[in-house]
């Protein structure tokens, strides 16, 4: 499968948009295109997110060599880890064949042994990505995120990005959903928090890792299978991620992802990760893309470290 090749690597890595040549250890995969709630928002400003994270990491990518505080050492440090940039999914007026490469695009990097970083996109993308591990066993979702994300359909459409939980909810390989950031209100009725916890799913409000700490989180990350993590940045604050179309103050801080970010990388097992719902247009000096950038460099260098160590 070929990708369309970047024009800007995330922070400089090698391109290689033919995803059956990926050889590394870290697969950077842009996926501008999920299922829309209707034709106008086919490519909306969503769509251009991968590759304005990708223009915000630049800076850092000439400095992968340099010490990071947060690593306590260089991007990689001593682990011989690698990364590459597979550029964007192609997109098409076709939304089911859309959906369909994003999962193929997937799996193809998970079949060329690489752990895929994705950059949506809107909200329909997790479960597209989850898909993909459907042949690999078990699986554990975290989840950050001011929604709950769990109804079943809006307007008919149970695929759009009010309900893509509630669709990796109903996929067989999955087993423990952990759902951080809660705040506020959205599409989720009080059924849907009912349904949500009947499945089984953690929810864990903005307001108790704030109360707690992230060990309110952290405690749910349990060994047991390997966690995929989607990442709405509208589970984070204002402050740190402005550029969201439903921003709400009370979200989680840098610290706060950072951290339970760094503990399921050294506790748990990593699978993946996609970062969804940040919108160019609505960013403030870029800061939303730059929060993104910092919390994937911490993920990767963690990850890195613990399968060196």
């Amino acid at each position: 499968m070929l990708c369309d090749s970047p024009k800007t690597p995330f922070l400089a890595f090698p391109a290689e948009p033919d995803l059956s040549k990926v050889d590394a250890t870290f697969a950077v995969l842009g996926a501008p295109y999920g299922i829309p709630y209707g034709p106008a928002l086919l490519h909306c400003d969503v769509s251009n997110a991968p590759d304005k994270i990708r223009e915000r990491s630049f800076r850092y990518g000439r400095q992968t060599g340099h010490f990071d505080f947060d690593l306590q050492g260089t991007l990689f440090g001593d682990s011989g880890a690698t990364g590459v940039d597979c550029g964007n999914v192609p997109g098409t007026l076709d939304v089911a064949r859309n959906a369909a490469a994003v999962t193929s695009a997937v799996a193809a990097l998970l079949t060329r042994g690489a752990i895929p970083i994705v950059l949506g996109g809107d909200d329909s993308i997790p479960p597209l990505c989850v898909r993909a591990y459907e042949s690999r066993g078990p699986l554990n979702v975290l989840q950050f995120d001011a929604h709950l994300d769990f109804r079943d359909e809006v307007n008919g459409e149970r695929h759009g990005y009010s309900s893509p939980i509630r669709r990796i909810r109903e996929m067989p390989f999955v087993k423990r959903i952990v759902q951080v950031g809660l705040r506020g209100s959205g599409s989720a009725r009080a059924s849907d928090v009912e349904d949500a916890l009947r499945s089984g799913n953690v929810l864990v409000p903005a307001e108790l890792v704030h109360d707690e700490g992230i060990g309110a989180v952290t405690k749910h990350l349990v060994n047991d299978a390997p966690w995929f993590v989607t990442f709405d940045v509208d589970g984070l604050d204002p402050a740190i991620a402005p550029g969201v179309i439903a921003p709400l103050p009370g979200g989680l801080s840098f610290h706060e992802a950072r951290g339970i970010l760094r503990h399921l990388c050294m506790k748990a097992q990593f699978a993946g990760i996609d970062f969804v719902e940040h919108h160019p247009a609505l960013d403030v000096r870029d800061m939303t893309a730059l929060t993104i950038v910092r919390l994937l460099t911490n993920v990767i260098g963690q990850h890195a470290r613990r399968m060196a160590s």
